[in-house]
């Protein structure tokens, strides 16, 4: 780790120094840090809703709006809230006077019911004892002229009522067989109810737990995030700096080069110049010789018209350029020796690779801040910790559960004798409609035999036994009547006072919404039935409100009006929490002591080059000396006209001796001029790229010098600079995941989660099952039994009246027969005439 920091304290100081050597530092780059990931939570596992019971219309539908009707006319008072509210408050208070007014339908149908509970069975008794002493139930004595019509219009209206009496039987029947199979259904459906219920209640606490669970999700992206934190911030100063970096890198090398060519070139100019002052001290004593000598030879006699041109070139045979006069740069190159002692190639590719490697070495140095982060952030804040446990009724949510299920339990044994009664209730009302039907058949088949007996009058040999049988099925159907009327009238009026209460009291005002009213209104409920003071909330909410709210699916938080007794937000900031982090980021630091971008020989080079007098040698003299000819003339254009000369030549002599010299002068140019040329030919370009660089030189020269020695003091400010915006990108960054979280806890709790519509569908289901599955068929059963009940008061009446005229007519008053004697006895007649 050491070795580590050791290699990023001069990578860190050559890129920084070099980005301040900008006017100002370039901001961080945020998009370098990548975009804010949109966080893809779970949903919040919960009960799923079903969909609420739904009555399918049937074919007793209007049997149903008959009864309620019916009931309507019984109950005609309105519901009964300030006796229900004392009921509730104080039942000691309660007046048996207010509830018998309040039940006067019911109390008129009591004293009715014990009208006919005491009437019909004494009637028919009386009916007994004065048929025992044949004192009614006999048969026509006389016959007139109106009997037939009698006793067509007796056997009309017995007919009917028969009818009537079958058609309430078969209803009854109906009636009685559906309401015991939907007795089962819908003890079944109390106990899911109450589960439904109980899965609201017990659901809250778990959604909200699971909401708080989520918070890992943030957390596992920020610890993702930090795990390349440190190559990260590492490419942030890499992109910010390389656009400044690599141009000053190469501003560097080109420096150094530039170094090494002046010094190459001064030293090159230094040789050449020696050279050349050496070879012009060789190459003048033998120029002036041959000058001295041509012009000796072309100016006798001989050579007054011919050598003119050769003359003129010999004439000016002698030196051109004084390298004498040529400054000297000995001075200068001493200053210089040794320069350059650094390679500043080689260090400019060693602080080019070194930055390359910035994310990898800003990583490493990273690895303990990390750590600390990850720590920090393991942590999960209080509020999010407790925001199941601080719900509003969370606390009684344990209390309403362990109560919905003690309250499913206790119920069930209670639900069972429900069921073994009502079995009870159906069997005996398969046996009163049994009896009915016995009635129905005795009428039937009295009339049946009856008419049949009638009919059979007209033959003179016919017997009166089918007519005698009519009349004693008819009896018959009479004494069953009179025989279960009391059992009749008091199953009808037992069901009919539960079943016709449950309708009037609970289910009418339930669909009028009264009943909600009167649970809304403050002060009718006692305080241990208040909703809002079990739940421990500080307003008081409406049950029809909230019935509707949730049928629409809302969530509790809307339904409990929850903004003034649950403080979310507070449970949802974290501004602690990040704070941590934040500080954790902040106490990121890199130490940029000793930072220096030029290694000490390179400054040493610089420093050298800097005082070394370079940009004040001058060039110019150089350049003047080197533009001049080593030698003026031609040599070689001169040899060629000495040798011309010595063609036209007739003495041997004078040949001989042009040919000499023209040789002579060819050997001296080729040995002496030709090398002063070529090193003034190499000279040349040195001189001038001396004289190019020289001033740039100096001035870069200074210029590197002084911004390395700025950036010393600059730096530590604007490394913190940009570490500080680099991490403030970073925690806006990563703050944006936790803020995602916040949004969508708070859209979750307050839209979505603890859906209450099980609450809703369980009022529908307990209306459903009470009013539609149960006091439906219920009171249909005792309406159409009751409706039996009551019609066999006319079918006595008729049955009695109808059966005298089914058995023989007699015209004396006396009898010997045994008929008289007999109940129900029909004599023999030896003649009949009707």
């Amino acid at each position: 780790m050491t070795r580590t920091l050791d290699l990023m304290v001069p990578l860190l100081g050559l890129s920084l120094e070099l980005a301040l050597s900008l006017p100002r530092a370039v901001a961080a780059d945020c998009g370098s840090l990548g975009r804010v990931e949109h966080l893809a939570f779970a949903p919040v596992p919960g009960t799923e809703p079903t969909a609420p019971r739904v009555r399918t219309p049937g074919p007793l539908d209007s049997l149903y709006g008959t009864v309620r009707r019916f009931l309507s006319v019984v109950q005609l008072n309105p519901f009964p809230a300030e006796l229900i509210k004392t009921l509730l408050n104080d039942p000691s208070s309660v007046k048996t006077d207010e509830v018998v007014r309040y039940e006067a339908g019911y109390v008129v149908c009591a004293v009715i019911a014990g009208l006919y509970l005491l009437l019909v069975p004494i009637t028919g008794l009386c009916f007994c004892c004065c048929r025992c002493r044949r004192r009614c139930g006999g048969r026509v004595k006389t016959e007139h002229k109106a009997m037939a019509c009698e006793r067509g219009t007796l056997m009309t209206f017995l007919l009917l009522t028969t009818l009537m009496l079958l058609i309430g039987m078969v209803c009854a029947f109906a009636t009685n067989q559906f309401t015991h199979s939907q007795t089962g259904p819908s003890v079944e459906a109390v106990p899911e109810t109450l589960l439904s219920l109980r899965g609201l209640v017990s659901d809250v606490p778990k959604e909200l737990q699971a909401v708080a669970d989520q918070f890992s999700l943030p957390q596992k992206q920020v610890s993702k995030d930090l795990d390349g934190f440190g190559e990260n911030l590492g490419n942030i100063i890499h992109n910010q700096l390389k656009s400044t970096v690599y141009p000053v890198l190469a501003s560097v090398h080109g420096l150094g080069q530039a170094l090494q060519v002046s010094i190459d070139q001064l030293q090159s100019v230094n040789a050449t110049s020696v050279e050349l002052q050496e070879g012009q001290q060789h190459l003048g004593p033998p120029v002036q010789a041959h000058r001295e000598r041509l012009l000796a030879l072309l100016q006798e006699s001989w050579c007054h018209e011919n050598c003119k041109e050769a003359l003129s070139q010999a004439s000016a045979l002698q030196l051109g350029a004084d390298f004498s006069q040529m400054p000297p740069v000995d001075d200068v190159l001493h200053r210089l020796q040794g320069v350059p002692e650094a390679n500043f190639s080689s260090m400019v590719q060693e602080k080019n690779a070194t930055f390359n490697n910035l994310p990898i070495l800003v990583h490493m140095q990273t690895v303990s801040v990390v750590k600390d982060l990850k720590k920090a952030l393991a942590e999960q804040p209080e509020g999010v910790k407790m925001l199941a446990q601080a719900f509003p009724g969370s606390e009684a949510t344990s209390r309403w559960s362990q109560a919905l299920e003690g309250l499913e339990q206790r119920s069930r044994p209670y639900l069972q004798d429900v069921q073994r009664y009502e079995t009870y209730r159906w069997i005996l009302g398969c046996v009163l409609c049994s009896a009915i039907l016995l009635v129905v058949i005795c009428n039937l088949l009295g009339l049946s035999l009856g008419i049949w007996g009638l009919f059979a009058r007209e033959d003179p040999s016919h017997s009166e036994t089918k007519g005698e049988a009519g009349a004693r099925f008819l009896m018959a159907g009479v004494a069953f009547s009179c025989l279960f009327a009391a059992p009749l009238i008091l199953l009808v009026f037992a069901t009919f006072l539960v079943g016709g209460n449950v309708q009037t009291l609970v289910c009418r005002s339930w669909e009028s919404g009264e009943l909600y009213e009167f649970v809304d209104t403050p002060g009718n409920l006692p305080p241990s039935m208040n909703l809002s003071y079990l739940l421990g909330l500080r307003k008081n909410i409406s049950v029809l409100q909230a019935y509707r709210q949730c049928k629409a699916g809302a969530a509790l938080w809307k339904v409990l009006q929850l903004n003034d007794s649950y403080d979310l937000d507070k449970h949802l900031d974290i501004k602690q929490y990040t704070h941590k982090l934040q500080q954790e980021l902040q106490s990121f630091k890199v130490d940029p002591k000793d930072l220096d971008l030029l290694s000490p020989a390179a400054r040493q080079d610089l420093k050298a080059l800097q005082s070394s007098g370079l940009e004040k040698i001058h060039y110019r003299d150089f350049l003047v000396q080197i533009q001049k000819p080593v030698v003026k003339t031609d040599m070689g254009q001169l040899a060629k006209e000495l040798e011309g000369l010595a063609q036209a030549q007739n003495e041997s002599l004078r040949r001989q001796q042009l040919q000499e010299e023209a040789r002579e002068l060819r050997s001296l140019y080729q040995e002496k001029v030709v090398p002063q040329e070529n090193l003034v030919a190499k000279l040349n370009p040195s001189i001038r790229a001396l004289e190019s660089l020289a001033p740039n030189l100096q001035v870069d020269t200074s210029n590197v010098l002084d911004r390395v020695d700025r950036l010393k003091g600059e730096l530590p400010a604007q490394l913190n600079h940009i570490l500080g915006n680099a991490t403030e990108c970073f925690q806006t960054k990563e703050m944006g995941y936790f803020f995602q979280y916040v949004t969508w806890v708070r859209e979750e709790v307050t839209q979505h989660i603890a859906t209450c519509q099980p609450f809703s569908k369980a009022l529908d289901d307990g209306h459903m099952i009470l009013c539609d599955m149960m006091a439906n068929p219920w009171n249909a059963f005792w309406f159409c039994l009751g409706w039996c009940t009551f019609f066999l008061i006319p079918s006595i009446i008729f049955a009695v009246k109808t059966s005298k005229y089914f058995r023989p007519i007699r015209k004396r008053l006396s009898s010997t027969s045994s008929e008289e004697t007999q109940l129900f006895h029909i004599p023999r007649v030896t003649s009949l005439k009707l």
